[in-house]
């Protein structure tokens, strides 16, 4: 265990409009089977990282209705429900699924609300914590799609709205529109193409969820190598640290279907970079 009983209490807090979240939150994509489909291989383990996850001091859990599809909301509820005061759930909807590693965007408001409301029933909820589209529709004005959601959430099903995969002028027009508290875009210590996001998130105070924030396991570096060492660490963990440095805005949600992993992952909160640490990585060509 990492100096604090709860580590991911040492990533700092972010306030998601109305909801205060520690800043490590769990990505729950990987507690479904093989290609992000159909069941775990392990349901009763699969129910144990969920519970490791509050163990560990995490309160924010991020999934989606196409994790499965449905799989990942279903053990949530079966796994956490009740669940505790303060924990906050985020879901996605806009992706349909046709098989394994398929993924179709349909971002229609028939299909939103279709979406939302089993969501609801899966999570065994009355109103969503934080309600994420997860991709724009090229075939669906982005008013349409917004639109729904405003309507969604003036009628109590969303508490707050988030968005996905979003360049600063989609961002831009979303706001005209309507508030969100979060963006969701890939981003890690070796893929960054989407800084100005990040920044422009920054200076709004929205939260900015890193997806694929360990790269899926391919970092190899020596100067990751050469600080992992330093600091008794996994090159891993020093890529979630360097994101919870990289800007306070920043909440990580690694995913895994590992307790040993995720108690690994959210240790990573605990690192404390130096400012040459941090020039370094942020120089980094992985």
């Amino acid at each position: 265990m990492s100096a604090t009983e709860k580590p991911a209490a040492a990533s700092g807090v972010f306030t998601l409009g109305d909801m205060e979240v520690n800043r490590m939150g769990f990505g729950a994509m990987r507690i479904t089977g093989d290609g992000i489909w159909g069941p775990p291989k392990d349901k009763a383990l699969a129910k144990k990282v969920l519970h490791k996850a509050l163990d560990l001091g995490v309160n924010f859990i991020d999934t989606a209705d196409s994790y499965g599809p449905y799989v990942s909301e279903e053990l949530i509820a079966e796994a956490l429900h009740p669940y505790p005061e303060g924990l906050v759930i985020g879901t996605k909807g806009g992706l349909t699924r046709s098989g394994p590693d398929r993924w179709n965007v349909d971002a229609s408001p028939e299909h939103l609300e279709k979406a939302l409301k089993g969501s609801l029933k899966r999570l065994k909820t009355d109103r969503i914590d934080l309600y994420q589209l997860h991709r724009f529709d090229r075939d669906v004005p982005m008013e349409e799609t917004l639109g729904k959601l405003i309507e969604l959430q003036e009628q109590g099903y969303i508490n707050q709205l988030g968005l996905s995969e979003v360049d600063v002028e989609q961002c831009e027009k979303a706001r005209e529109m309507t508030e969100f508290v979060s963006v969701q875009n890939k981003y890690n210590i070796a893929e960054r193409k989407w800084d100005d996001v990040l920044e422009w998130c920054a200076g709004r105070n929205i939260a900015f969820l890193p997806w694929y924030p360990l790269a899926a396991g391919s970092l190899q570096n020596k100067t990751l190598r050469e600080i992992a060492g330093k600091h008794n660490a996994t090159v891993y963990q020093i890529a979630l640290a360097w994101l919870l440095h990289r800007s306070a805005n920043m909440i990580p949600i690694p995913g895994t279907g590992s307790p040993e992993h995720l108690q690994e992952n959210t240790e990573a909160a605990d690192i404390e970079l130096s400012e040459q640490e941090m020039g370094a990585l942020n120089d980094l060509s992985v």
